[in-house]
């Protein structure tokens, strides 16, 4: 009977269940027809679980998974089976199964339930005559069930008249809010794209101003798709982009679906998508009870206006009005295998009911035409071989590379199977080729393809050798790309530090995630903003240009009061951190205050940095006052010039006093006698000054307090002494090529001031001491001190030769005379031209002290 009404598809489909015309008049058949967010799903899980065994078949692997977890929660582990093209979890007791349609068995192996997810997919031109041949045969001993859209109805009517028909309702509502740009989308959108480039370019935008977004693609694997969407349900992204495979079943918490486009190529050619499937699309907006929104995506077309809805599509999409399906596509479910030719012909013949019609020539057929010219395809004879065939030619193109390049690997694939089993060292080798996670995102697509078909290879039961092993290693190597490929994702379409301050720069500052590390680095959420140096913020130098704006934003505003907080807590400690360098109060390196001179006092101006002055008003002035602490503790070495200061102001000085106070000053501390306009200064002013702590000395005078190695360097650091800085002020410094700060030559060498004073007073004591002896000029220099200090022989003349001292060298000892050399002879006798200065000279005109000078005649 079975071949002689093969030619009728109507009869054929009646014929399965006139097979079992005992099982059908028992079993219940309901179809639960109506649009997405209707709960048709969840009604057959429980309706599943209430049976004593069922199976269920779904569009998707990760839908089939999705139902396999929760059915497993209820049922528990060991009951319930996942079956796929790629994956079998068979425990030996399962009672429950969740299939994908294609590998759901055709008699519902045996369960008193069954259930058919989305069967208006009949209708689609490359799988349709798998879901066909299940809605019209494949039945549950005691209920079946068939759930999909609304425009199945009159097909369901028609082909299966016994049916109970029941229409479930939305349980929310579809408005539509027109076009929107990208910038104002509201969080919690999903944005459809029917292409890989416009979902790339969409989510690429979204990256830039909105944090990023999740990428759903049919090119993905199920896992990468289930972490993508995962990574949208965690709300750690507010977007997600999505070719139309975000409409197949996909229960995501998406409030708006923007459309951005209304046109796809369906496999033959462009077309505008029918409100069916816009609707299909849309319906993913809303959850449950939560109403949803949908529109379309303005501002990304750079050709012509944005696409747009017409008003009878969005009546259509609002009220779930649409045309009915008039056809579901058909191919025979059970050819012959006599031979190639009639195994083709059977696949090839149309159904004779108006309402099938004979299914496109889907990728499996094409292998199979091809293959079947090939010379090789003559050996395969008999129906097992050629059954073995078909079966070889249905292997999915996952690589999605076209009939003539996946035609050639199933060819490649048949070598082996026609001689029984393919051997497991061959498939670990492939396996083994493809365990490389390195590569951009459509390399690691394509190896995650090429790996699903190695998995669907490794799990037919009679073309492996060591299936579960092989199975096992596939799956392990698709788990570890698809790791990779939503890492890659992940790090080319989603900016978290920018969706977590899209985020948060709404909210109170008070209570942004901002935190400061031990090292100074600024983080929100573990996300890195940029680096505290001090107190000062510095942008994260890796952040793109376009978001240091928003960088800077959430920092100024979140910032103020953890840097108060580390102010306060700076003001409260012993404040060892800080130093003066370069004019400056530096904490950390970074500049905490300028230092302003002021006149008539060593004591600066403190002016805050830009960063001191944002803080909150209470932490500023701990730190100001704090600061004026710790710098007038730090100035106490130069106690002696503050003196001066002082003396300078005060009016029982007198003006010559005053005028040398004045040279001192700007002196830092010392200036030589030629400089210093002694012969201006009465000697009656003398003591106020020495009780000040001014030395007047042979060749300078100074202020010994002020030659120390701390006051010269508080001078240095703040800026007010530009000269060379010897750190250590040793004694006597080696050649050098500018003369340091509180030294003067002597020879070659370089002496402190405030020690060759003590050599030249030493000299002087020694000259006196012998004129009083016996009135001689001339005396005998003692070196021990000169020496003892660091000066060489050569450069201590050089430096009593300044102060008027000359030496006579003695006579070297004749030859033959023995005893210790005779010693050189000094006598002091300053130069007219110094005798000169000590006398009042007028100062020349234009000179402060020729005004001076002509004040005090």
């Amino acid at each position: 009977m079975r071949r002689a009404e093969h030619s009728t598809g109507r009869v054929v489909a009646r014929c399965g269940a006139d097979c079992h015309l005992g099982r059908v008049q028992r079993s219940a058949i309901k179809a639960v027809l109506g649009p997405t967010n209707t709960g048709k799903t969840h009604l057959a899980i429980e309706r599943m679980v209430a049976h004593s065994s069922g199976c269920m078949g779904f569009p998707l692997r990760l839908l089939a998974r999705e139902v396999y977890d929760r059915v497993r929660a209820i049922k528990g582990d060991d009951a319930v089976a996942l079956i796929t093209g790629e994956e079998r979890i068979e425990p030996k007791n399962a009672r429950y199964m969740c299939c994908t349609a294609e590998a759901m068995p055709r008699d519902g192996a045996g369960a008193a339930f069954v259930a058919l997810d989305e069967a208006q997919i009949g209708a689609d031109r490359e799988r349709g005559h798998i879901f066909t041949d299940r809605l019209l045969n494949t039945r549950g001993r005691e209920e079946t069930m068939l759930l999909g859209a609304a425009t199945l109805e009159p097909l369901v009517r028609q082909l299966i008249p016994e049916a109970e028909i029941s229409d479930r309702p939305r349980f929310s509502t579809l408005t539509h809010i027109g076009p929107r740009k990208l910038s104002r989308l509201p969080p919690r959108s999903a944005i459809v794209a029917f292409s890989t480039d416009q979902v790339y370019a969409v989510a690429e935008m979204l990256r830039r101003f909105r944090g990023g977004a999740a990428v759903v693609m049919g090119a993905l694997s199920p896992e990468t798709r289930n972490k993508q969407v995962a990574l949208f349900q965690s709300s750690e992204v507010d977007y997600i982009v999505a070719t139309d495979a975000i409409g197949m079943g996909l229960n995501l918490d998406v409030n708006h679906v923007a459309f951005a486009g209304l046109t796809k190529f369906d496999g033959v050619r462009m077309r505008r998508l029918l409100p069916a499937e816009m609707a299909q699309i849309a319906g993913r907006a809303g959850r449950h009870q939560r109403d949803g929104t949908f529109g379309t995506l303005s501002g990304m077309s750079k050709h012509g206006a944005a696409p747009e809805f017409t008003e009878e599509e969005v009546y259509a999409i609002e009220e779930h009005r649409f045309v009915p399906l008039t056809h579901l596509f058909w191919r025979d479910p059970e050819p012959r295998f006599d031979s190639l030719a009639a195994l083709i012909a059977d696949l090839e013949t149309p159904p004779d009911d108006p309402v099938l019609r004979l299914a496109p020539e889907a990728i499996d057929l094409a292998t199979l035409k091809r293959l079947a010219d090939e010379p090789a395809a003559a050996a395969v004879r008999g129906p097992g071989m050629v059954r073995r065939f078909w079966e070889a030619c249905s292997l999915p193109d996952f690589r999605q590379r076209g009939p003539d390049v996946h035609a050639r690997f199933v060819a490649r694939l048949w070598q082996d199977l026609g001689r029984g089993y393919i051997g497991a060292d061959y498939v670990a080798a492939r396996i083994s080729e493809l365990d490389n996670m390195s590569g951009d995102i459509d390399t690691l697509q394509g190896r995650i393809a090429a790996i699903r078909s190695w998995a669907y290879i490794c799990q037919r039961p009679d073309w492996v050798l060591a299936r579960d092993e092989m199975a096992a290693r596939a799956r392990a190597v698709e788990a570890k790309l698809s790791d990779a490929l939503h890492a890659r994702l992940t790090e080319r379409f989603v900016n978290r530090r920018t969706a977590i301050l899209m985020k948060s720069l709404g909210q109170d500052a008070g209570i942004l995630p901002i935190k400061i590390g031990e090292d100074g680095a600024v983080t929100i959420e573990g996300e890195a903003l940029g680096q505290v140096e001090g107190l000062r913020f510095s942008v994260d130098p890796a952040a793109r240009h376009e978001d240091r704006r928003m960088l800077l934003a959430a920092a100024e505003k979140g910032l103020p009061k953890l840097l108060g907080e580390r102010a306060e807590a700076l003001a409260a400690s012993d404040m060892a951190e800080l130093e003066l360098a370069r004019g400056a109060i530096r904490w950390r390196g970074q500049v905490l205050a300028q230092l302003e001179q002021r006149e008539g006092t060593v004591y600066p101006l403190i002016k805050p940095a830009r960063e001191i002055t944002a803080l909150p008003e209470a932490a500023q002035a701990k730190l100001v006052a704090a600061l004026e602490s710790w710098l007038a503790g730090k100035l106490a070495p130069l106690e002696a010039l503050e003196k001066m200061h002082h003396a300078a102001s005060n009016p029982d000085a007198g003006s010559q006093a005053r005028a040398l106070l004045l040279n001192l000053i700007a002196g830092h501390g010392y200036v030589t006698r030629e400089q210093a306009g002694l012969e201006h200064l009465p000697k009656e002013m003398r003591p106020f000054l020495r009780k000040i702590g001014v030395t007047f000395g042979a060749l300078d005078i100074f202020a010994p307090a002020l030659l120390k190695p701390a006051p010269r360097q508080l001078l240095h650091a703040l800026g007010r002494d530009r000269r060379p800085l010897q750190e250590a002020m040793l004694p006597v410094l080696g050649e050098i090529r500018k003369l340091p700060s509180g030294y003067r030559h002597a020879g070659t060498q370089a002496i402190r001031i405030d020690l060759a004073e003590k050599i030249l007073r030493a000299a002087h004591e020694t000259r006196a001491k012998a004129q009083a002896k016996d009135r001689r000029r001339k005396f005998v220099l003692d070196y021990a001190l000169p020496v003892s200090i660091g000066l060489e022989e050569g450069n201590i003349a050089r430096l009593l030769g300044n102060a008027g001292f000359r030496v006579q060298r003695a006579q070297p000892q004749a030859e033959g005379q023995f005893g210790p050399p005779r010693p050189d002879r000094w006598e002091w006798r300053p130069s007219r031209r110094k005798q000169e200065r000590t006398k009042p000279a007028r100062p020349s005109e234009g000179n402060a002290f020729a005004a001076l000078a002509d004040l005090v005649r």
